[in-house]
């Protein structure tokens, strides 16, 4: 049966990417799944962290942000650098996920901070936050022309992520908020372009789910990463890091 906004189970939302947005970060993309949308930039520092000084390797960190107007009712700014339990748990998983496919010693002793600020929430935020991440962050990488001059590129690979669950009894591809709120099982699957996963994170809510649902859900979330892999290739063209 068609979903509320007459998908099917297995179809992702509509998913738009826009470069070369207004700011002064080298990497700069908005990126929307159905009525969710997030502006993603990437921005280089010359140093690393006090503990990784002197190693010869790199970092890569992300930070995420649900602008006040992103939802209704409006949402708190984050005061004085603390931010909440949630907004913390979103970033360590983005930062974690752009890492798995980031060679940190070719890298350089730099680091690139992948800013994710929601703009608008309808769920997937953060899955959304990874598949435009990773653009922003290749733009970026682009921009270093020590590194351009070596041909070794500090990308290992590509990434991008979903949501899937289980709404209603059935399992569902890229939930949005209305789905989420309902569903019995919700997960976040981040996996390289490759196919490989860096991340599985799912729960029942007041529910449980069985091998098999898990096997549907996972199923689901890799050919609906395949599709936007595919998009984030066509993005970004010649700058795609991959053969």
């Amino acid at each position: 049966m068609p979903r509320h906004d007459q998908r099917e189970d297995n179809q992702l939302r509509p998913f738009h990417i826009e470069r070369d947005v207004p700011g002064a970060a080298p990497g700069r993309v908005q990126v929307s799944a159905g009525r969710t949308t997030v502006l993603c930039t990437a921005s280089i520092e010359e140093n690393v962290p006090p503990w990784l000084a002197g190693k010869g390797k790199g970092w890569v960190t992300a930070e995420y942000n649900m602008l006040p107007g992103s939802t209704s009712p409006r949402k708190r700014r984050d005061r004085g650098g603390k931010i909440d339990g949630r907004s913390s748990e979103i970033q360590r998983l983005i930062g974690r996920s752009l890492r798995a496919v980031v060679d940190l010693t070719a890298l350089g002793e730099r680091m690139i901070t992948v800013d994710c600020d929601v703009l608008e929430a309808d769920g997937g935020t953060r899955t959304a936050s990874i598949t435009g991440g990773f653009i922003a962050l290749v733009e970026a990488i682009r921009s270093l022309e020590d590194i351009d001059k070596t041909g070794k590129s500090p990308l290992a690979g590509t990434v991008a992520a979903v949501s899937v669950g289980i709404v209603d009894g059935q399992p569902m591809l890229d939930v949005d908020y209305s789905e989420d709120v309902r569903a019995d099982v919700d997960m976040n699957i981040v996996m390289t372009g490759k196919g490989r996963f860096v991340e599985v994170q799912g729960s029942g809510e007041e529910a449980t789910f069985s091998a098999e649902e898990l096997t549907a859900l996972v199923a689901l979330a890799q050919d609906g990463i395949a599709e936007l892999s595919k998009l984030q290739r066509q993005t970004l063209g010649e700058s795609w890091p991959m053969p």
